[in-house]
């Protein structure tokens, strides 16, 4: 009896649990089914995407180049011992020179290859956004970057590491453009969707500069693969998130999705190509130092090895620092984004201008901290700009004009390992940061072209049909706020849309004062 009754027991106990178990999956599912929480759990899954793409586009910096010369040193031995058992120590060192060069060239090629292809399929992968919607796209993106990290990881060759190379801007040309533009889709209000887009930057300033210390102590201590298994798994997990919570191959995500402008028509908004220069122009000083300072760093400084390879480490913080900074001052003052971009850009040049006169590890850091904080500035006021400007000007569909804004970075960066060591090379590490420089301050008062952005509307019989058709964006936050305000008399200050105590229309004032942006 006794046994019978512990036999009973614990079946009672089990059933209690797997009955609290159940419960509790049903309070998660429903708190999935919440769009509140449904929101924020997709920040979580755009974020950690940018995060993976941004490690690893950095964490190879301190593992291929010692990879890359290990391979070469063996073949060029084996070579050397095959055809020519008997040359001379001189002959020996002018090959070990020749074959320095060629390493350069191979490293060069196999870091701009991701950004490079990045850029050819962008204007594909905006347009495919645009048609089936974001969730697809990536997933797609986060698929291709865990099978471009499982082929680095397993990776005994150059062609091998320039497939996988390859892939990842393949990847990144989805799982960005899609990511941004579903957070610019599920965020309507300014305030919000610059906060929402200011955390996302911070992912990535965290990717890009936690990298290369990441790779380089497990390489050190674990061996080539392990960094790349660790980002893989992570990479797998948000992918298994995506299907679970956003389910992407369900048709309910699309059902009223409208057919957002081509993104021939948006490159050409002189609006969009104005903001799109200055994401280019504000990240050329990154891309170009980061193939280029470590060499400089070494022939004039004498740095050490964790020096070099610690660089851009501080430059996280003042980043992370200037995102939080115009968040805050965008929510306050949003018809100000255009000078927040401007002031960053000419922080960026005056940097740049200082870094060759830097002499130690201490004072370079200034310098690289000062053109971190002003790409924050200009990413963090321009971003969210291009939404409202696709908002007020063309349809609220958001993957093409991220398209453009991932072109304008990928610009930047395949240029950087290429280009960026030709200068030096002819012209001087210092012309360099000086052209830099000088590029940013004068691009920065194109940005007062943006400066009656927040006055702009979009045209009443267009915005109706979008409201009946889908809705959905910024639009029903424009209908909303202006029909509030009316009826209850207060202002809604919010974002740049907004009527104040007196009546008064910004909306209405445009229009009778100036043309209607359709």
């Amino acid at each position: 009896m006794d046994g019978e009754g512990g036999s009973f027991g614990l079946a009672r106990s089990a059933a209690v649990k797997l009955s609290e178990m159940g419960e509790r999956t049903k309070q998660l599912g429903s708190a999935m089914r919440d769009p509140h929480q449904q929101k924020r759990i997709i920040l979580v899954i755009v974020c950690v995407a940018l995060l993976l793409d941004n490690m690893l586009y950095m964490v190879i910096v301190p593992i291929i180049p010692d990879y890359l010369a290990d391979l070469e040193s063996e073949q060029s031995e084996h070579v050397h011992l095959v055809l020519h058992p008997n040359t001379s120590s001189a002959n020996s060192t002018s090959q070990d020179k020749s074959n320095k060069d060629n390493l350069d060239i191979q490293i060069g090629v196999l870091f701009a290859s991701k950004a490079i292809l990045q850029l050819l399929v962008n204007p594909l992968s905006g347009t495919f956004i645009d048609r089936v919607g974001y969730d697809i796209p990536l997933l797609i993106g986060l698929t291709v970057m865990f099978v471009s990290t499982c082929i680095f990881a397993f990776a005994e060759n150059y062609a091998t590491l320039f497939v996988a190379r390859s892939l990842q801007g393949l990847g990144s040309a989805f799982a960005d453009t899609s990511g941004f533009a579903m957070i610019a889709d599920k965020y309507t209000e300014e305030a919000e969707r610059s906060r929402a887009l200011g955390i996302s930057l911070a992912f990535i300033s965290f990717g890009s500069l936690v990298a290369p210390p990441f790779g380089g102590v497990l390489y050190e201590f674990a061996g080539k693969r392990v960094p790349f298994i660790v980002l893989a798994s992570v990479c797998l997990a948000d992918g298994i998130l995506l299907l679970t919570v956003i389910k992407p191959f369900s048709n309910r995500t699309r059902e009223n999705m409208p057919v957002g402008t081509p993104i021939y028509r948006l490159m050409i908004d002189p609006y969009i190509a104005v903001v799109a220069g200055a994401l280019t122009m504000a990240n050329i000083p990154l891309a170009f130092l980061e193939p280029t300072i470590a060499n400089w760093m070494e022939t004039t400084m004498h740095s050490t090895q964790w020096e070099m390879g610690l660089t851009w480490l501080p430059a996280f913080f003042p980043h992370v620092l200037g995102v939080f900074i115009t968040v805050k001052l965008a929510a306050k003052n949003p018809h100000l984004q255009w000078f927040y971009g401007a002031l960053g850009m000419v922080i960026i040049g005056a940097s740049s201008c200082t870094v060759p006169a830097c002499k130690t590890f201490g004072q370079l850091i200034a310098p690289l901290c000062g053109i971190c904080f002003g790409i924050a500035l200009v990413d963090t006021a321009l971003l969210p700009t291009l939404a409202f400007l696709v908002d007020v000007r063309h349809v609220s569909v958001y993957g093409s004009v991220y398209a453009i804004a991932d072109i304008s970075y990928s610009i930047a960066y395949a240029m950087g390992p290429i280009v960026a060591g030709q200068i030096v090379h002819n012209l001087g590490f210092v012309q360099l940061n000086l052209g830099m420089g000088l590029v940013n301050v004068l691009y920065a008062p194109a940005l007062l072209l943006l400066r009656n952005v927040c006055q702009m509307k979009p045209s009443y019989s267009e915005r109706d049909n979008l409201l009946d058709e889908a809705p959905q964006g910024l639009y029903d936050t424009i209908k909303m706020e202006e029909v509030r305000a009316k009826k209850k008399g207060y202002s809604s200050s919010g974002n740049c849309l907004s009527v104040d105590e007196n009546g008064f229309d910004p909306f209405r004032a445009q229009q009778s004062s100036g043309p209607e942006y359709t």
